[in-house]
């Protein structure tokens, strides 16, 4: 009777170890791929168009000079005259600035740094385009979503494909393309598309066809 009673425990219980065993070799099922909203930004700054930006050079006050960038990039110093500052970085424009005083001063120290940030607001924007009730170009803010940035832009029309939405992003200097399903984010709360923004991103909700 006893010898029966483990044949028995054997032959309902293999059947569960054999499933676990195989279940746990399976597979894990794979995620849906999403825009990597941790990529990391440049923190060198490139100085910008109407970016107001101080030259200071060291015992030298009269060379010293605070002003905005002109829409060429430029900006002007006492004796050396129009010195390249749109696109390149503080540092940069201060060694330029530097190697051209040293033909008229000895050993000339030149600090550059940024006074207002203007350009840089505008690379930061997030944009909505569009079938939505009124396109916009908003300043980003940390943790915002494609929800929050098309809810600004006052939803979609009715004239709107929202599940053909399109995220465009900018990476290493390629642009890249996300598919947003924004019909099932508004309408039946599913968020797996409703990614996190990154400054300079661009939603595009078209226009269904008839």
């Amino acid at each position: 009777m006893l010898k029966s009673l483990k044949t028995l425990g054997v032959k309902l219980v293999l059947p569960v170890l054999l499933s676990l065993f195989f279940y746990g070799c399976a597979a894990p099922p794979k995620l849906a791929s999403v825009p990597d909203s941790n990529v990391q930004l440049s923190t060198e700054y490139r100085i910008g168009i109407d970016d107001v930006i101080s030259v200071s050079v060291w015992r030298n006050a009269e060379l010293s000079v605070t002003g905005p960038v002109r829409p060429d990039g430029k900006i002007t110093m006492p004796i050396i005259g129009d010195v390249q500052a749109g696109g390149k970085t503080p540092e940069q424009v201060a060694e330029a600035i530097r190697k051209r005083l040293e033909q008229y001063i000895r050993g000339p120290q030149v600090a550059v740094s940024v006074v207002e940030l203007v350009s840089h607001t505008y690379l930061t924007r997030v944009r909505v385009t569009g079938a939505v009730a009124e396109p916009v170009s908003i300043p980003h803010r940390p943790g915002m979503t494609v929800l929050d940035a098309v809810l600004s832009a006052g939803g979609v029309t009715e004239f709107a494909a929202p599940n053909h939405t399109t995220l465009y992003r900018k990476q290493e200097g390629d642009s890249r393309a996300f598919p947003v399903y924004l019909k099932e984010i508004l309408y039946q709360g599913k968020l797996d598309t409703n990614y996190e923004l990154l400054p300079g991103d661009i939603i595009s909700v078209p226009e269904r066809r008839f």
